[in-house]
């Protein structure tokens, strides 16, 4: 396993790149008549130009509620991929981060794709310039080159498959049963987990979510001490370290899952904190645990958020609708071309459903053996 170093601090920071940047458009606080008015304003705009919410479970929890309100969904990047596609809407309006509404163009190049703000972004997607990531595949052409969803369209174009973090072991699974090598990229965590639990010869990008990579397992032990029966959910995008000390390993969705139709009562969960409130609505009985992050970075214990997910917000929805502002353009042949590995992911998912059964250590109800 070898891996090409790029890191995406090496990017502009004074522009959109720059989480201070990020941080500097989240939308302000609301009270509780403000929220209640954008939401009510914003599901009437949505109704009249006939158009669907399609969230991720880590915008703000009125976008989330927005959504399930309205018809729209709230779910990882594979089901929001797979929803915008099927649904009959011509106008899907996206909150999450640029490369989700992307895919979503990408699925339905006919539909209107718009985002709340377009500026919101991913590391792992400034973290894989196109053209770099380019002459990374051309230098390794005897390799399946297979990228996460948090990648550019252009990057996408140059794939063989997409995969999502709830897909990615069995597809890459599959690929090693079939022979090949692989060139994973962006997320190095992610790729080394999948590369670990496979043994397949991967080579991989060096990227990461500034989230994820933010957890730290001392910080996690010392939890866990205070906490001896709680269950630990880590996403895989977190440091080796940290999933090492993981009773379940998986996708958002897979955690949601865990909760759901776990035995335990405590669970600390090591992903966006903002998972938080599908969590609570879907498990009320259930007491969760923010991991600790006390990175370098970190100012707070536990403050695992990204800054581009929390520059989504109601009013962003609204100006979309009302104004057309934060439309998604991808130029069409890029389109043509990244649409290949994203239905192949699509199709191998929907022939392979058990592919999406999360990693657990020992038993948990409704899930199984690890």
């Amino acid at each position: 396993m070898t891996e090409a170093v790029y890191d995406y601090t090496r990017q502009d920071a004074t522009g959109a790149t720059c989480t201070a940047h990020a941080w500097a458009k989240v939308p302000p606080p609301l009270t509780r008549p403000q929220r209640e008015e954008l939401k009510a304003k914003a599901a009437a705009l949505l109704k009249a130009k006939n158009a669907v919410l399609v969230s991720h479970y880590y915008v703000e929890d009125d976008l989330q509620d927005l959504a399930l309100e309205t018809g729209g969904c709230v779910a990882d990047s594979l089901e929001m991929a797979r929803f915008g596609r099927d649904h009959a809407s011509q106008t899907l309006v996206v909150a999450g981060v640029r490369f989700m509404g992307e895919s979503a163009k990408i699925l339905s190049p006919g539909k209107r794709v718009l985002m709340p703000d377009l500026d919101a972004t991913c590391s792992l997607d400034l973290g894989c310039p196109p053209d770099d990531f380019a002459r990374f595949c051309d230098a390794h052409p005897d390799r399946q080159v297979v990228v996460y969803a948090n990648t550019s369209a252009a990057v996408k174009a140059r794939a063989d498959w997409m995969v999502t973090s709830s897909c990615a072991l069995a597809i890459v699974q599959h690929l090693k049963d079939s022979g090949q090598k692989v060139l994973w990229a962006p997320d190095k965590h992610l790729g080394r987990y999948i590369q670990q639990q496979t043994g397949a010869d991967m080579l991989l990008w060096n990227g990461a979510c500034i989230v994820h990579d933010e957890f730290r397992a001392t910080e996690l032990e010392l939890l866990k001490a205070d906490h001896p029966g709680a269950m630990v959910l880590v996403h895989p995008e977190s440091p080796e370290a940290v999933v090492k000390l993981a009773d379940v390993v998986g996708s958002t969705s897979q955690m949601l899952k865990a909760v759901v139709d776990g035995a335990a009562k405590e669970y600390i969960v090591a992903t966006d904190n903002q998972i938080m409130h599908r969590m609570r609505q879907l498990a009320p009985g259930k007491t969760l645990i923010e991991a600790p992050t006390a990175g370098n970075s970190a100012t707070c214990k536990s403050c695992a958020h990204c800054p581009w997910m929390a520059m989504n917000g109601l009013q962003g929805v609204i100006d979309c609708l009302e104004r057309g502002a934060g439309e998604i353009h991808v130029d069409p042949t890029i389109g043509r071309q990244a649409v290949r590995c994203i239905d192949r992911m699509l199709d191998f998912v929907a022939k392979n459903p058990s592919a999406l059964a999360p990693r657990v250590q020992g038993m948990v109800k409704g899930i199984g053996a690890a």
